[in-house]
């Protein structure tokens, strides 16, 4: 497909989800939990807002500039460390992980969490792959990579949205089920996905705004996700969700 007509289909997709989808999310209030429908939102919109950014090609200059000031943090066991934080969130590791919770899940009979992790999983990685298609932006050049170059396209970063939809489940899925570790559970959880979409940047794999917009599209699924588990939460076993507060 041609830039210019790929511009303007992607053009299309964002005006068809602005009118569409965005301004029909209200309708779901009286079905499903506030906070997480307020999070579904604020996700769209913020994603919509930096998608137009990006297709206007209005972000290069901050791009740039974040990554240029990250690469003098460079050093040989830095690379390594986040050559290691990139693999956890790649798609070697992540697929694992959801394989194994899936297993879990269906031998166990949590219909529930297995419906959960298959939303989010199915519904992350086919939104990558069109936003990807969609908008088809370049991978950054400013210096030689760490890892190899990578030929698919920069925008939305597959490893924050992935990091962010399928850990961030397992860490609430944690602390639901060990409420008096929850905020530690919730700190390490944020504390893992941010480093990843760090160690893209660092890496010089990805610009800065391809990994917030990962981040965006992925709390959209993680929130739909969460939404699932909470409208369906009386198929839980009792001792899991006794005394949660948050």
């Amino acid at each position: 497909m041609p830039s210019q007509n790929r511009r303007s289909f992607s053009q299309q997709i964002v005006r068809v989800w602005q009118e569409q989808v965005h301004a029909k999310f209200p309708l779901l209030l009286t079905t499903i939990p506030i906070t997480g429908l307020i999070v579904a939102i604020l996700s769209v919109w913020g994603f919509l807002e930096l998608a137009d950014e990006v297709l206007e090609k209005q972000t290069k200059a901050i791009d740039t500039n974040i990554l240029l000031a990250i690469k003098p943090m460079h050093t040989p066991l830095l690379d390594y460390v986040m050559h290691g934080f990139s693999f956890v969130g790649g798609t070697v590791v992540v697929t694992l992980v959801c394989l194994g919770l899936g297993v879990t899940f269906w031998r166990r009979r949590r219909k529930a969490e297995f419906k959960a992790l298959a939303i989010a999983a199915i519904g992350a990685v086919s939104l990558n792959l069109l936003i990807k298609f969609m908008f088809n932006r370049d991978r950054p050049e400013l210096w030689e990579l760490v890892e190899g170059k990578t030929h698919t396209s920069s925008f939305p970063s597959g490893h924050a949205m992935m990091s962010l939809v399928i850990y961030g489940l397992v860490g609430y899925l944690l602390a639901v089920r060990f409420p008096l570790w929850r905020w530690w559970i919730a700190i390490g959880t944020i504390l893992l996905v941010a480093i990843i979409g760090f160690s893209r940047l660092y890496l010089g794999i990805h610009w800065p705004t391809d990994v917030v917009a990962g981040y965006a599209a992925g709390l959209i699924w993680l929130a739909t996700a969460i939404l699932y588990l909470e409208v369906h939460k009386d198929n839980y076993p009792v001792s899991c969700y006794s005394n949660v507060e948050w």
